[in-house]
């Protein structure tokens, strides 16, 4: 009778316990399906609405110097205690390092770090302001709406367009913090009337990766220059996690075609963002106790198509800090991936990296003053 009972309760047990997996199975399969059916890659060429136009000034003239800034602010969550969790890296002494966060640390991290961002903008004091990561409705930033946020903080008179470049189903990864579900995108700033803006879709990866990538994009604004043409400013965000570098190029390569046909009708052509690619031979010039990070793949002027150049600094500072591990001045490994790429009919006047201490993002703004010539 005992050996009976046994027998009875090992096979509820074994009962028990297969039950358990079949719901565990089903229900990372439903995850899955339900990842793969919320999936929906935004339109090409689609068109942006532009606010605030009303009152401002019509044109740009040549000759004149103009300054433009272009700042990732990260969703608002890399104050210098955050790390986030899908950057690794390795310290000189051979340590493997791995970031924390899945979202930013609390919902003030956010409040003060795009309130901190929108400072840095108003004492730059630009006429065309580029912004990437920008929140409108998401977990990972406790939905705070960052671009409202900018929109209401930002000093002086600006038109503004808002391009979505993430738009995720929820993300149950880090297991202990969750992603969550996001949307957030570019948005883009002028003190001109710009007469129409456009969303353009870069290249993505096509297998199950792309179900976690941005959807990547880059604005096209543009606006009317005296005596003829246009300024076509760009507002771009290339992909970051590209082993190989393969989509990178893609992107590259669509961005350069665009770029030259732009410049063929007689336009001035400026593009900024965030690259991820490094831009001016900033690898090792930091004081640092990480090793080279594997991603920081060159972008150089013979890489950006005939007529065109890129323009960066890597004087003061870096742009952007690694972030596997939160920030200490010397140790994070620090590179440039911001910048400009512009056409040889803008002249630099002086480019900057604005040391903020990485008080707010991962990156620092870049300051572009030029000339239409």
């Amino acid at each position: 009778m005992e050996k009976a009972n046994v027998r009875k309760a090992l096979k509820i047990t074994g009962i028990t316990l297969l039950a358990v997996v079949l719901l565990v199975v089903l229900a990372g399969a439903g995850y899955v399906l339900y990842v793969v059916f919320e999936y929906d890659r935004i339109e090409d060429n689609l068109t942006l609405e532009v606010e605030n136009v009303s009152g401002l000034p019509t044109q740009l003239v040549v000759n004149k110097d103009y300054v433009a800034v272009t700042y990732n602010i990260g969703f608002g969550a890399y104050s210098p205690d955050f790390s986030f969790f899908m950057d690794s890296g390795e310290m000189l002494d051979g340590t493997v390092v791995t970031g924390k966060y899945g979202k930013a640390i609390d919902k003030q991290h956010v409040l003060d770090d795009v309130n901190g961002a929108i400072g840095v903008l108003n004492a730059v004091n630009a006429d065309f302001i580029l912004v990437q990561e920008v929140d409108t409705e998401a977990d990972r930033s406790y939905h705070v709406n960052e671009y409202d946020m900018i929109n209401s903080g930002l000093t002086g008179n600006y038109c503004r367009s808002f391009a979505v470049n993430f738009h995720s189903a929820y993300l149950m990864y880090p297991l202990n913090d969750h992603h969550g579900k996001s949307t957030a995108g570019l948005a883009t700033y002028s003190k001109y009337a710009v007469t129409s803006a456009v969303r353009r879709s870069y290249p993505l990866d096509t297998g199950f990766a792309k179900f976690f990538d941005l959807d990547r994009c880059f604005a096209v604004n543009r606006i009317a220059v005296e005596g003829g043409g246009e300024l076509v400013l760009v507002n771009s965000h290339m992909s970051a996690y590209d082993e190989g570098g393969t989509i990178r190029e893609q992107q590259l390569e669509m961005l350069k075609e665009f770029m030259a046909a732009e410049y063929a009708k007689g336009n001035y052509v400026i593009v900024g963002g965030d690259f991820n690619h490094e831009l001016a031979d900033s690898l090792g010039t930091f004081p640092t106790e990480q090793k080279t990070p594997t991603w920081a793949y060159p972008l150089t002027s013979d890489m950006v198509g005939e007529n065109f150049r890129v323009v960066a600094s890597k004087e003061g500072t870096g742009t952007c800090r690694a972030a596997e591990i939160p920030y200490t001045p010397g140790v994070n490994y620090l590179t440039v991936l911001d910048g400009f790429i512009v056409s040889d009919n803008v002249a630099t006047v002086s480019i900057e990296n604005v040391d903020t201490g990485f008080a707010y993002s991962d990156h620092n703004p870049v300051k572009f003053t030029f000339r239409l010539i």
